[in-house]
Protein backbone atom coordinates (compact mmCIF):
# COMPACT_ATOMS: atom_id res chain seq x y z
CA UNK A 1 0.00 0.00 0.00
CA UNK A 2 1.60 3.15 -0.54
CA UNK A 3 2.38 5.92 1.43
CA UNK A 4 -0.33 8.28 0.31
CA UNK A 5 -2.98 5.71 1.41
CA UNK A 6 -1.43 4.99 4.56
CA UNK A 7 -1.94 9.05 5.52
CA UNK A 8 -5.30 8.67 4.20
CA UNK A 9 -7.39 6.45 6.80
CA UNK A 10 -10.98 7.62 5.10
CA UNK A 11 -10.57 6.38 1.97
CA UNK A 12 -12.16 2.65 2.23
CA UNK A 13 -14.74 3.45 5.17
CA UNK A 14 -16.18 6.38 2.20
CA UNK A 15 -16.13 4.13 0.17
CA UNK A 16 -17.78 0.99 1.50
CA UNK A 17 -20.66 3.82 2.73
CA UNK A 18 -21.39 4.73 -0.68
CA UNK A 19 -21.26 1.59 -2.35
CA UNK A 20 -23.85 0.65 1.15
CA UNK A 21 -25.58 3.72 0.15
CA UNK A 22 -26.13 3.23 -3.35
CA UNK A 23 -27.01 -0.49 -3.35
CA UNK A 24 -29.91 -0.03 -1.22
CA UNK A 25 -31.50 1.18 -4.47
CA UNK A 26 -31.26 -2.61 -5.30
CA UNK A 27 -34.36 -4.43 -3.38
CA UNK A 28 -36.08 -1.30 -2.37
CA UNK A 29 -39.24 -2.35 -4.61
CA UNK A 30 -39.01 -5.92 -3.24
CA UNK A 31 -39.07 -4.18 0.82
CA UNK A 32 -42.14 -2.52 -0.25
CA UNK A 33 -43.69 -4.86 -2.49
CA UNK A 34 -46.28 -5.96 -0.61
CA UNK A 35 -48.08 -2.86 -0.19
CA UNK A 36 -47.73 -2.04 -4.10
CA UNK A 37 -48.89 -5.28 -4.80
CA UNK A 38 -52.59 -4.51 -2.84
CA UNK A 39 -52.19 -0.79 -4.16
CA UNK A 40 -51.88 -1.87 -8.04
CA UNK A 41 -53.66 -5.41 -7.88
CA UNK A 42 -50.77 -6.98 -8.83
CA UNK A 43 -50.09 -11.08 -8.49
CA UNK A 44 -47.86 -13.97 -7.06
CA UNK A 45 -45.68 -13.53 -10.10
CA UNK A 46 -45.00 -9.76 -9.15
CA UNK A 47 -42.12 -10.61 -6.88
CA UNK A 48 -40.10 -13.17 -10.01
CA UNK A 49 -41.06 -9.90 -12.48
CA UNK A 50 -39.86 -7.07 -10.32
CA UNK A 51 -36.84 -8.23 -8.88
CA UNK A 52 -35.62 -9.75 -12.83
CA UNK A 53 -36.88 -6.49 -14.57
CA UNK A 54 -34.03 -4.92 -11.98
CA UNK A 55 -31.68 -7.32 -13.26
CA UNK A 56 -32.68 -6.65 -16.65
CA UNK A 57 -31.84 -3.43 -16.40
CA UNK A 58 -28.64 -4.08 -14.48
CA UNK A 59 -27.34 -6.23 -17.21
CA UNK A 60 -28.22 -3.60 -20.11
CA UNK A 61 -26.38 -1.17 -18.59
CA UNK A 62 -23.36 -3.55 -17.83
CA UNK A 63 -23.17 -4.24 -20.71
CA UNK A 64 -23.27 -0.97 -22.35
CA UNK A 65 -20.61 0.50 -19.95
CA UNK A 66 -18.25 -2.32 -20.68
CA UNK A 67 -18.75 -2.13 -24.51
CA UNK A 68 -17.88 1.04 -24.27
CA UNK A 69 -15.53 0.50 -21.61
CA UNK A 70 -16.96 3.21 -19.37
CA UNK A 71 -15.26 2.64 -16.11
CA UNK A 72 -11.92 2.60 -17.81
CA UNK A 73 -12.17 5.69 -20.26
CA UNK A 74 -13.68 8.27 -17.38
CA UNK A 75 -13.20 9.06 -14.20
CA UNK A 76 -14.75 5.88 -11.82
CA UNK A 77 -15.92 8.61 -9.03
CA UNK A 78 -17.56 10.98 -11.58
CA UNK A 79 -19.51 7.72 -13.12
CA UNK A 80 -20.47 6.88 -9.16
CA UNK A 81 -21.95 10.34 -8.81
CA UNK A 82 -23.76 10.42 -12.39
CA UNK A 83 -25.43 6.81 -11.55
CA UNK A 84 -26.80 7.55 -7.48
CA UNK A 85 -27.81 10.61 -9.23
CA UNK A 86 -30.44 9.09 -11.33
CA UNK A 87 -30.95 5.92 -9.93
CA UNK A 88 -32.18 7.61 -6.71
CA UNK A 89 -34.41 9.54 -9.15
CA UNK A 90 -35.59 6.50 -10.87
CA UNK A 91 -36.33 4.94 -7.43
CA UNK A 92 -38.19 7.77 -6.09
CA UNK A 93 -40.48 7.94 -9.00
CA UNK A 94 -42.03 5.10 -8.14
CA UNK A 95 -43.96 7.32 -5.32
CA UNK A 96 -45.27 9.79 -7.52
CA UNK A 97 -45.35 8.35 -10.80
CA UNK A 98 -45.69 4.72 -10.68
CA UNK A 99 -49.59 3.76 -11.30
CA UNK A 100 -49.08 1.00 -13.52
CA UNK A 101 -47.46 -2.28 -13.76
CA UNK A 102 -45.46 -1.48 -16.59
CA UNK A 103 -44.38 2.14 -15.29
CA UNK A 104 -43.25 -0.15 -12.35
CA UNK A 105 -41.23 -2.64 -14.18
CA UNK A 106 -39.88 0.36 -16.01
CA UNK A 107 -38.78 2.84 -13.09
CA UNK A 108 -37.26 -0.78 -11.47
CA UNK A 109 -35.24 -1.47 -14.81
CA UNK A 110 -33.98 2.58 -14.88
CA UNK A 111 -32.42 2.04 -11.29
CA UNK A 112 -31.12 -1.24 -12.51
CA UNK A 113 -29.40 0.44 -15.68
CA UNK A 114 -27.69 2.78 -13.18
CA UNK A 115 -26.96 0.63 -10.88
CA UNK A 116 -24.36 -0.42 -13.62
CA UNK A 117 -22.53 2.23 -12.38
CA UNK A 118 -22.84 1.87 -9.19
CA UNK A 119 -21.63 -1.34 -7.75
CA UNK A 120 -19.06 -2.88 -10.32
CA UNK A 121 -17.85 1.01 -10.60
CA UNK A 122 -17.26 0.80 -6.90
CA UNK A 123 -15.02 -2.13 -7.33
CA UNK A 124 -12.96 -0.69 -9.47
CA UNK A 125 -12.29 2.56 -7.45
CA UNK A 126 -11.42 0.25 -4.97
CA UNK A 127 -8.89 -1.97 -6.92
CA UNK A 128 -7.62 1.81 -8.27
CA UNK A 129 -7.10 2.64 -4.26
CA UNK A 130 -5.38 -0.80 -3.03
CA UNK A 131 -3.32 -2.47 -5.42
CA UNK A 132 -2.27 -5.16 -2.31
CA UNK A 133 -5.01 -6.58 -0.08
CA UNK A 134 -7.37 -6.15 -2.81
CA UNK A 135 -9.34 -9.26 -1.50
CA UNK A 136 -9.37 -7.57 1.83
CA UNK A 137 -10.42 -4.52 0.50
CA UNK A 138 -13.19 -5.81 -1.52
CA UNK A 139 -14.74 -7.68 1.37
CA UNK A 140 -15.33 -4.81 3.13
CA UNK A 141 -16.64 -3.66 -0.47
CA UNK A 142 -19.69 -6.47 -1.30
CA UNK A 143 -20.35 -6.36 2.57
CA UNK A 144 -21.98 -3.12 2.14
CA UNK A 145 -23.67 -4.26 -0.75
CA UNK A 146 -25.14 -6.69 1.19
CA UNK A 147 -25.78 -4.78 3.77
CA UNK A 148 -27.27 -1.84 1.18
CA UNK A 149 -28.98 -4.98 0.04
CA UNK A 150 -30.51 -5.86 3.42
CA UNK A 151 -31.66 -2.32 4.36
CA UNK A 152 -34.55 -1.93 2.90
CA UNK A 153 -36.03 -5.15 4.96
CA UNK A 154 -34.64 -3.59 8.15
CA UNK A 155 -36.59 -0.02 7.41
CA UNK A 156 -39.71 -1.80 6.53
CA UNK A 157 -39.35 -3.42 9.59
CA UNK A 158 -38.36 -0.13 11.70
CA UNK A 159 -41.35 1.78 9.46
CA UNK A 160 -44.28 -0.87 10.09
CA UNK A 161 -47.59 0.76 9.48
CA UNK A 162 -45.94 4.19 8.06
CA UNK A 163 -46.66 4.76 4.42
CA UNK A 164 -44.21 2.55 1.94
CA UNK A 165 -43.05 5.47 0.26
CA UNK A 166 -40.81 6.65 3.09
CA UNK A 167 -38.64 3.68 2.29
CA UNK A 168 -38.18 4.63 -1.09
CA UNK A 169 -37.45 8.46 -0.56
CA UNK A 170 -35.12 7.26 2.42
CA UNK A 171 -33.27 4.96 0.09
CA UNK A 172 -32.18 7.15 -2.75
CA UNK A 173 -31.43 10.11 -0.11
CA UNK A 174 -29.30 8.17 1.41
CA UNK A 175 -27.57 6.69 -2.14
CA UNK A 176 -27.16 10.12 -3.79
CA UNK A 177 -25.63 11.17 -0.42
CA UNK A 178 -23.04 8.58 -0.93
CA UNK A 179 -22.35 9.47 -4.32
CA UNK A 180 -21.82 12.77 -3.25
CA UNK A 181 -19.01 12.12 -0.47
CA UNK A 182 -17.17 9.92 -2.63
CA UNK A 183 -16.71 11.99 -5.35
CA UNK A 184 -15.79 15.03 -3.07
CA UNK A 185 -13.31 12.76 -0.49
CA UNK A 186 -12.76 10.24 -2.14
CA UNK A 187 -11.65 10.57 -5.85
CA UNK A 188 -9.90 8.53 -8.19
CA UNK A 189 -7.34 6.16 -6.65
CA UNK A 190 -3.45 6.57 -7.31
CA UNK A 191 -3.34 3.04 -9.37
CA UNK A 192 -5.76 3.95 -11.83
CA UNK A 193 -4.51 3.50 -15.61
CA UNK A 194 -5.48 6.99 -17.17
CA UNK A 195 -5.80 7.25 -21.02
CA UNK A 196 -7.77 3.88 -21.95
CA UNK A 197 -8.64 4.41 -25.27
CA UNK A 198 -12.27 2.45 -27.17
CA UNK A 199 -11.90 -0.77 -28.51
CA UNK A 200 -14.17 -3.18 -29.48
CA UNK A 201 -12.26 -6.13 -28.98
CA UNK A 202 -11.51 -5.57 -25.72
CA UNK A 203 -14.07 -7.94 -24.31
CA UNK A 204 -12.83 -10.71 -25.98
CA UNK A 205 -9.03 -9.94 -25.68
CA UNK A 206 -9.97 -10.18 -21.75
CA UNK A 207 -11.53 -13.58 -22.02
CA UNK A 208 -8.28 -15.16 -23.74
CA UNK A 209 -6.58 -15.14 -20.69
CA UNK A 210 -6.86 -18.07 -18.62
CA UNK A 211 -7.08 -17.20 -15.20
CA UNK A 212 -9.62 -14.66 -15.47
CA UNK A 213 -11.84 -17.39 -17.36
CA UNK A 214 -11.73 -19.75 -14.59
CA UNK A 215 -12.51 -16.67 -12.30
CA UNK A 216 -15.10 -15.60 -14.38
CA UNK A 217 -17.17 -18.88 -14.65
CA UNK A 218 -16.62 -19.46 -10.87
CA UNK A 219 -18.45 -16.18 -10.45
CA UNK A 220 -21.20 -17.05 -12.47
CA UNK A 221 -22.01 -20.19 -10.83
CA UNK A 222 -21.94 -18.13 -7.63
CA UNK A 223 -24.54 -15.73 -9.42
CA UNK A 224 -26.78 -18.74 -10.58
CA UNK A 225 -27.74 -18.92 -6.54
CA UNK A 226 -27.15 -15.65 -5.05
CA UNK A 227 -30.16 -13.49 -6.36
CA UNK A 228 -32.72 -16.00 -6.42
CA UNK A 229 -31.84 -16.70 -2.37
CA UNK A 230 -31.77 -13.25 -1.79
CA UNK A 231 -35.18 -12.64 -3.56
CA UNK A 232 -36.77 -15.65 -1.99
CA UNK A 233 -35.77 -15.21 1.10
CA UNK A 234 -39.11 -13.19 2.38
CA UNK A 235 -40.79 -15.84 0.80
CA UNK A 236 -38.87 -18.57 2.29
CA UNK A 237 -39.89 -17.41 5.58
CA UNK A 238 -43.59 -16.68 5.03
CA UNK A 239 -43.45 -20.36 3.64
CA UNK A 240 -42.09 -21.46 7.01
CA UNK A 241 -44.81 -19.79 8.62
CA UNK A 242 -47.37 -21.03 7.00
CA UNK A 243 -46.37 -24.82 7.84
CA UNK A 244 -45.84 -24.76 11.20
CA UNK A 245 -48.04 -21.81 12.20
CA UNK A 246 -45.16 -19.58 13.69
CA UNK A 247 -45.00 -15.86 13.51
CA UNK A 248 -41.71 -15.33 12.31
CA UNK A 249 -41.11 -11.19 11.68
CA UNK A 250 -40.45 -11.90 7.77
CA UNK A 251 -38.35 -8.26 7.52
CA UNK A 252 -36.85 -8.42 10.45
CA UNK A 253 -35.56 -12.27 9.78
CA UNK A 254 -34.76 -11.08 6.02
CA UNK A 255 -32.71 -8.53 7.05
CA UNK A 256 -30.55 -10.61 9.04
CA UNK A 257 -29.90 -13.47 6.41
CA UNK A 258 -29.18 -11.12 3.78
CA UNK A 259 -27.51 -8.85 6.06
CA UNK A 260 -25.02 -11.73 7.59
CA UNK A 261 -23.85 -12.42 4.51
CA UNK A 262 -21.62 -8.87 4.91
CA UNK A 263 -19.93 -10.22 7.90
CA UNK A 264 -19.29 -13.62 5.64
CA UNK A 265 -17.60 -11.40 3.09
CA UNK A 266 -15.27 -9.20 5.28
CA UNK A 267 -14.38 -11.84 6.73
CA UNK A 268 -13.09 -14.33 4.25
CA UNK A 269 -11.85 -11.06 2.94
CA UNK A 270 -9.72 -11.31 6.03
CA UNK A 271 -8.56 -14.45 5.75
CA UNK A 272 -7.77 -14.75 1.68
CA UNK A 273 -5.10 -12.50 3.15
CA UNK A 274 -3.31 -15.80 4.46
CA UNK A 275 -5.21 -18.59 2.44
CA UNK A 276 -5.67 -16.77 -0.75
CA UNK A 277 -9.02 -15.46 -2.51
CA UNK A 278 -9.66 -18.75 -4.37
CA UNK A 279 -9.52 -21.07 -1.09
CA UNK A 280 -11.62 -18.78 0.45
CA UNK A 281 -14.12 -18.65 -2.91
CA UNK A 282 -14.01 -22.36 -2.58
CA UNK A 283 -15.25 -22.99 1.23
CA UNK A 284 -17.90 -20.14 0.69
CA UNK A 285 -19.47 -21.92 -2.06
CA UNK A 286 -19.20 -25.17 -0.97
CA UNK A 287 -20.54 -25.06 2.21
CA UNK A 288 -23.16 -22.69 0.35
CA UNK A 289 -24.16 -25.04 -2.19
CA UNK A 290 -24.43 -28.00 0.74
CA UNK A 291 -27.17 -25.55 2.53
CA UNK A 292 -29.12 -25.49 -0.60
CA UNK A 293 -29.18 -28.84 -2.06
CA UNK A 294 -30.51 -29.81 1.66
CA UNK A 295 -32.66 -26.75 1.79
CA UNK A 296 -35.98 -29.01 2.17
CA UNK A 297 -35.07 -30.25 5.36
CA UNK A 298 -34.60 -26.65 6.51
CA UNK A 299 -38.83 -26.77 6.39
CA UNK A 300 -39.21 -29.78 9.06
CA UNK A 301 -36.68 -28.56 11.53
CA UNK A 302 -37.37 -26.85 14.82
CA UNK A 303 -37.67 -23.12 14.11
CA UNK A 304 -34.64 -22.61 15.95
CA UNK A 305 -32.33 -24.74 13.48
CA UNK A 306 -34.28 -23.40 10.33
CA UNK A 307 -33.16 -19.49 11.57
CA UNK A 308 -29.48 -20.84 12.16
CA UNK A 309 -28.91 -22.59 8.86
CA UNK A 310 -30.59 -19.87 7.14
CA UNK A 311 -27.98 -17.50 8.72
CA UNK A 312 -25.81 -19.74 7.63
CA UNK A 313 -26.89 -20.18 4.03
CA UNK A 314 -27.12 -15.98 4.23
CA UNK A 315 -23.41 -16.12 5.50
CA UNK A 316 -21.49 -17.88 2.98
CA UNK A 317 -24.13 -17.43 -0.22
CA UNK A 318 -22.34 -13.99 -0.92
CA UNK A 319 -19.01 -14.28 0.75
CA UNK A 320 -16.94 -15.82 -1.82
CA UNK A 321 -18.40 -12.67 -4.26
CA UNK A 322 -15.60 -10.82 -3.12
CA UNK A 323 -12.95 -13.50 -3.49
CA UNK A 324 -14.14 -13.90 -6.94
CA UNK A 325 -14.25 -10.39 -8.01
CA UNK A 326 -10.60 -10.33 -6.34
CA UNK A 327 -9.46 -12.82 -8.63
CA UNK A 328 -11.26 -11.01 -12.17
CA UNK A 329 -9.59 -8.02 -11.32
CA UNK A 330 -5.80 -9.52 -10.28
CA UNK A 331 -5.98 -11.48 -13.61
CA UNK A 332 -7.20 -9.30 -15.94
CA UNK A 333 -5.10 -6.88 -18.01
CA UNK A 334 -4.37 -3.63 -15.93
CA UNK A 335 -5.82 -1.03 -18.35
CA UNK A 336 -9.11 -3.06 -18.56
CA UNK A 337 -9.96 -3.64 -15.19
CA UNK A 338 -12.66 -2.15 -14.91
CA UNK A 339 -14.22 -3.32 -18.67
CA UNK A 340 -13.17 -7.02 -17.02
CA UNK A 341 -15.47 -6.29 -13.87
CA UNK A 342 -18.00 -4.34 -15.44
CA UNK A 343 -18.47 -7.66 -18.38
CA UNK A 344 -18.56 -10.32 -15.62
CA UNK A 345 -21.19 -8.52 -14.03
CA UNK A 346 -23.25 -8.42 -16.64
CA UNK A 347 -23.07 -12.25 -17.72
CA UNK A 348 -23.27 -12.95 -13.83
CA UNK A 349 -26.69 -11.19 -13.55
CA UNK A 350 -27.95 -12.12 -16.72
CA UNK A 351 -28.03 -15.92 -15.01
CA UNK A 352 -29.82 -14.38 -12.21
CA UNK A 353 -32.93 -13.63 -14.87
CA UNK A 354 -33.06 -16.87 -15.42
CA UNK A 355 -32.80 -18.68 -12.29
CA UNK A 356 -35.13 -16.01 -10.61
CA UNK A 357 -37.83 -16.83 -13.29
CA UNK A 358 -37.23 -20.36 -13.34
CA UNK A 359 -38.43 -20.56 -9.67
CA UNK A 360 -41.19 -17.92 -10.57
CA UNK A 361 -42.70 -20.12 -13.35
CA UNK A 362 -42.20 -23.60 -11.43
CA UNK A 363 -43.26 -21.70 -8.16
CA UNK A 364 -46.66 -21.75 -9.93
CA UNK A 365 -47.45 -25.37 -9.83
CA UNK A 366 -44.78 -26.71 -6.77
CA UNK A 367 -43.85 -25.76 -3.36
CA UNK A 368 -41.14 -23.60 -2.43
CA UNK A 369 -39.82 -25.71 -0.05
CA UNK A 370 -38.68 -28.79 -2.82
CA UNK A 371 -37.72 -26.10 -5.58
CA UNK A 372 -34.85 -24.54 -4.03
CA UNK A 373 -32.37 -27.46 -4.65
CA UNK A 374 -32.84 -26.53 -8.31
CA UNK A 375 -30.43 -24.02 -7.73
CA UNK A 376 -26.83 -26.08 -6.89
CA UNK A 377 -26.77 -26.07 -10.56
CA UNK A 378 -24.74 -22.78 -9.78
CA UNK A 379 -22.58 -23.97 -7.39
CA UNK A 380 -20.98 -27.27 -8.60
CA UNK A 381 -20.40 -25.23 -11.98
CA UNK A 382 -18.36 -22.55 -9.65
CA UNK A 383 -16.65 -25.20 -7.90
CA UNK A 384 -14.97 -27.39 -10.41
CA UNK A 385 -13.77 -24.09 -11.85
CA UNK A 386 -12.24 -22.39 -8.88
CA UNK A 387 -10.77 -25.66 -7.96
CA UNK A 388 -8.93 -25.50 -11.23
CA UNK A 389 -7.53 -22.26 -10.15
CA UNK A 390 -6.53 -23.96 -6.17
CA UNK A 391 -4.53 -26.59 -7.91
Amino acid sequence: MTQSIKTRPYILPIIVFAQFAGTSLWFAGNAVLADIQVELNLGDSAIGNITSAVQLGFIFGTLLFAILSIADRFSPSKVFLFSVLFGGLFNLSICFFSTTYLSLLSFRFLTGFFLAGIYPVGMKISADWFEKGLGKALGYLVGALVLGTAFPHLLKGFLMGLPWENILIATSTLAIFGGVILYFFVGDGPHRSKGTKFEWTAIFKIFNFKEFRLAAFGYFGHMWELYTVWAFTPLILITYNELHNTDLNVPFWSFLIIGLGGLGSVIGGYISLKRGSAWVAFGMLLVSGICCLFSPLFFQLPTEIFLFLMLVWGFTVVGDSPQFSTIVAQSAPKMYVGTALTIVNCIGFTLTIFSIQLLTILLQKFDLSNLLPILVIGPIFGLISIRKINK
